[in-house]
Order: structure tokens, then C-alpha cells, then sequence
């Protein structure tokens, strides 16, 4: 009689690795298809008109939100993407002019700025405490220093990279140089993204490391008190 073949171990279901950081913020693809409206957006205004740019632009959007939909990607990206351009088409409409498009970035910017630089300031830096939420990890390493230390770096990467396209893009807008916004948009885009993205990495690989370091102190202890316990027992 023959023995039936052993199954396979399947990896559980908290085996499977972690998406990462791009990936959760709709990877590659995400950030390709966020350019395409703007684009859309700069030539359509610019052979056709401010309200063919703005019903174009948001035309592109729809379809984008909805070939990610069929193509089961992430959500949330597609519909953040979606009514950040709508959002940005309505203050173009409402300014009457194809600057406005680009108003909503701007201003973003310098929240998304004054809030991670905040956080550094009361000791949460916002790299660290987002990574953790999206991986379902705890806020232990806000009492190592050094991991505490590189998230703040990371943290003000992106600071230094929102205050650049703050800076750059309203200088721009006040002086109305309208292509040239849609060339900063983006080249300010993608390589700084890269940047801050790669500091965040190094950050994230430190505090793992930290916290490998720590587990392991922490087990020698128990070990040692294992002992001690095992060794008073006998000699009481």
C-alpha cells in the first residue's frame, strides 16, 4: 500500500511578505498615471482653451480611476488621484485662469510640510508613525534614539522636498509661467519622490535592525533570569 505524498506547507497568511511603501501608495503605475492628467491637462489648455484643458484633464481622470478599478489595483490611490484633479479643474474654472490647475499642489505642499516638521518637533516623526500604521507595527521604536533619529531624518527629507516644490511652483505661479509649472510639477515630482523615498528605506532598514538588536537583549535577559531562578532553586 502506498503512502500518500506529503502536502506542501502552505506559508500562512502572515508569511506573506509586506507591501511596501510604493506599492501601498499605488506603485509605479500610480505615480505614472497621477502625471497623465496634469499633461492632458497643459496641452489641451494650450491649443484648445482653459475649459477644454479642464473637462479634459478630468475626462483622463475618469478613465484612469476606472481602468484601476477593472485591473483590480489599489483603491484609495485612484480616488485620491481622481478628485485631487477635479478639485484642482474647479479652482482653475473658478480663477478663470490655467495657473489655478496647479494651485491646490502648492498649497498642499506647504500643509503636508508644516505637518511633518511639526511632528519632528514633538518627537512623532511622521515617517515612523505612518510606517508603522500601514504595517501594523507598534510605536516601541520612539524609545530607541537612533531609530527615533532616523526616522526624523527621513521625516524632514520629505519636509525639505515639500518646502523645494512649495518655493519653486509659487514663484512660478506669481510670475504666471504656466508651462513651466506643469515642467516643475512634475520634474519635482518622481526624482524627489526617489530621494525621500530611498531616506525612508534607510530609516525603515535601521529601525528594524534596532529593534532586532533590543528582542534579542531582551531574551538574554530572560534567559539569565531563567537561570538565576534555576540556580537559587537548587541551592535553597
Amino acid at each position: 500500500m502506498t503512502q500518500p505524498a506529503p502536502e506542501v506547507n502552505k506559508p500562512a497568511d502572515d508569511d506573506q511578505p509586506m507591501p511596501t511603501l510604493l506599492e501601498q501608495m499605488g506603485g509605479v503605475s500610480g505615480l505614472i498615471y497621477s502625471s497623465v492628467p496634469v499633461l492632458v491637462f497643459v496641452l489641451a489648455n494650450a491649443l484648445f482653451g482653459l475649459t477644454v484643458g479642464i473637462w479634459s484633464a478630468i475626462g483622463v481622470a475618469v478613465l484612469i480611476t476606472v481602468l484601476r478599478v477593472v485591473r483590480k489595483e489599489a483603491l484609495q490611490p485612484a480616488i485620491s488621484g481622481f478628485f485631487g484633479v477635479a478639485i484642482a479643474a474647479f479652482i482653475a474654472n473658478q480663477t478663470g485662469s490655467a495657473k489655478g490647475f496647479f494651485l491646490l499642489g502648492i498649497w498642499t505642499s506647504l500643509v503636508y510640510g508644516g505637518v511633518f516638521l511639526l511632528s519632528v518637533l514633538i518627537r512623532r516623526p511622521l515617517v515612523g508613525v505612518i510606517w508603522s500604521l500601514l504595517n501594523g507595527l507598534g510605536q516601541s521604536w520612539r524609545q530607541d534614539k537612533p531609530s527615533r533619529q532616523a526616522y526624523d531624518i527621513a521625516t524632514l527629507t520629505f519636509v525639505a522636498v515639500f518646502a523645494a516644490r512649495y518655493v519653486v511652483q509659487k514663484w512660478l505661479y506669481d510670475e504666471d509661467l504656466t508651462g513651466w509649472l506643469a515642467v516643475a510639477r512634475l520634474a519635482m515630482g518622481y526624482p524627489l519622490f526617489a530621494v525621500a523615498l530611498a531616506v525612508t528605506v534607510w530609516a525603515v532598514r535601521r529601525a528594524k535592525h534596532r529593534q532586532e538588536l533590543r528582542e534579542a537583549t531582551e531574551e538574554t535577559d530572560e534567559q539569565v533570569e531563567a537561570r538565576l531562578r534555576a540556580k537559587y532553586g537548587e541551592t535553597s
